[in-house]
């Protein structure tokens, strides 16, 4: 990472609060921590943070109206709430608000920096996989966005990770997409782990779309693979 991700984590449990900010700097993320809702809305308004971490219960301003107020600056920042309550009604709440994830108290340091990490995957795929996102494959409509292969009589959803495969596939249609470039787009590194795990994702992708003669993807020897339409 060349510059550290930098998180707002407002906590009014000052014991959970210093350790968990301890914990995030261990794993090298930059943390501001901050007491009450009031206190860290003004710590978002004069910096800049890649994520929120908020309390639900928090005195002088709730996590749900702070999230609601970091919503109206910044629609994209994604925000976990934590909280100690597990009620439908609350999570449905914060969802409603535009959170990405809750975390339900007591949890493990290893869930919450699991957590964290799939919304920065998640954030980081958004971001690379912009632009188009339907296309016309024979009788099939690919839609991105929904992970879904469509045809007149059935939707097939598809995984996250055929998703971008098939998305870079398209992308690249009639054009060699190269297998290192793809891997290290999609999962990180092209260790030989990973290489194999495409292979089977690239498989399943012609089993969905054996139906329809005029698409095929194809092997390039030592290069990649060729989206034909």
């Amino acid at each position: 990472m060349n510059s550290k991700i930098r998180i707002l984590l407002a906590e009014d449990d000052e014991n959970l609060g210093v350790l968990l900010k301890e914990y995030l700097q261990a794993k090298d993320f930059e943390t501001d921590l901050l007491p009450d809702g009031e206190k860290a809305f003004k710590s978002f308004q004069r910096n800049f943070y890649d994520l929120c971490i908020l309390d639900v219960m928090m005195p002088i301003k709730d996590g749900f109206t702070l999230a609601r107020e970091i919503r109206a600056i910044n629609k994209d920042i994604p925000i976990m709430f934590l909280t100690a309550k597990s009620l439908k009604e609350d999570v449905l709440q914060g969802f409603k608000l535009g959170g990405d994830d809750y975390i339900t108290k007591p949890f493990s340091m290893e869930e919450l920096l699991f957590r964290i990490e799939a919304i920065l995957r998640r954030i980081k795929a958004e971001s690379k996989f912009s632009g188009q996102t339907v296309y016309k494959l024979g009788k099939y409509t690919f839609d991105f966005q929904k992970q879904a292969l469509i045809s007149d009589d059935q939707t097939h959803k598809l995984t996250t990770k055929e998703s971008e495969l098939l998305k870079m596939l398209c992308d690249n249609m009639n054009n060699v997409l190269e297998r290192n470039y793809a891997l290290k787009t999609i999962w990180v590194d092209d260790s030989y782990f990973n290489a194999r795990s495409m292979d089977v994702y690239i498989t399943k992708l012609r089993k969905y779309l054996k139906d329809e003669p005029s698409v095929e993807i194809l092997n390039v020897h030592g290069k990649g693979f060729k989206l034909i339409i």
